[in-house]
């Protein structure tokens, strides 16, 4: 279990395939700012509710120059299917050995009824035009959160 990486540091690169198959790679976003969240599994009932509450805020976030990118451990097949049955708009990156959640901190000791098991906890990180981690989430409550995501988006 790795530390999470904190607001004022310079936010860990990587390159993940995306669910359209193509390979995304952080540092090619510079220049805008980035909401990298973390979240367990693609089309569970919190996973949707954040996903689609991203989705329904596109022109908000578009407005402040940001682009979205959601990560968990399901493959790219996985995360097609749940961007088609949602209609999802940005990208959703597949970490399956969990590396990058990992380098964030995001892979975390969890109990779920009773049993202990790693993963992921949803967590999100708004990364400015130049790298910088400005604000992260480390325990995310989903309702209400795509505002605070772009609150904290309107502080750079």
């Amino acid at each position: 279990m790795s530390d999470w990486v904190e607001e004022g540091e310079t936010a860990p690169d990587f390159t993940l395939p995306a669910d359209d198959g193509r390979q995304v790679k952080l540092s090619d976003l510079r220049g805008k700012p980035v909401v990298l969240y973390f979240y367990p599994q693609d089309d569970t009932p919190g996973c949707t509710k954040e996903a689609c509450a991203f989705r329904d805020r596109t022109q908000d976030l578009k407005a402040k120059g940001a682009v979205v990118h959601g990560v968990s451990p399901d493959d790219v097949a996985s995360h097609g299917q749940f961007r088609d049955k949602y209609s999802l708009n940005f990208p959703l990156l597949a970490d399956a050995g969990h590396q990058v959640a990992e380098r964030y901190g995001a892979w975390r000791e969890k109990t779920n009824y009773g049993k202990t098991a790693m993963g992921i906890q949803r967590s999100t990180f708004v990364i400015d035009r130049d790298g910088k981690v400005r604000k992260v989430w480390k325990k995310v409550n989903v309702d209400g959160h795509d505002e605070a995501v772009l609150q904290a988006l309107g502080a750079l």
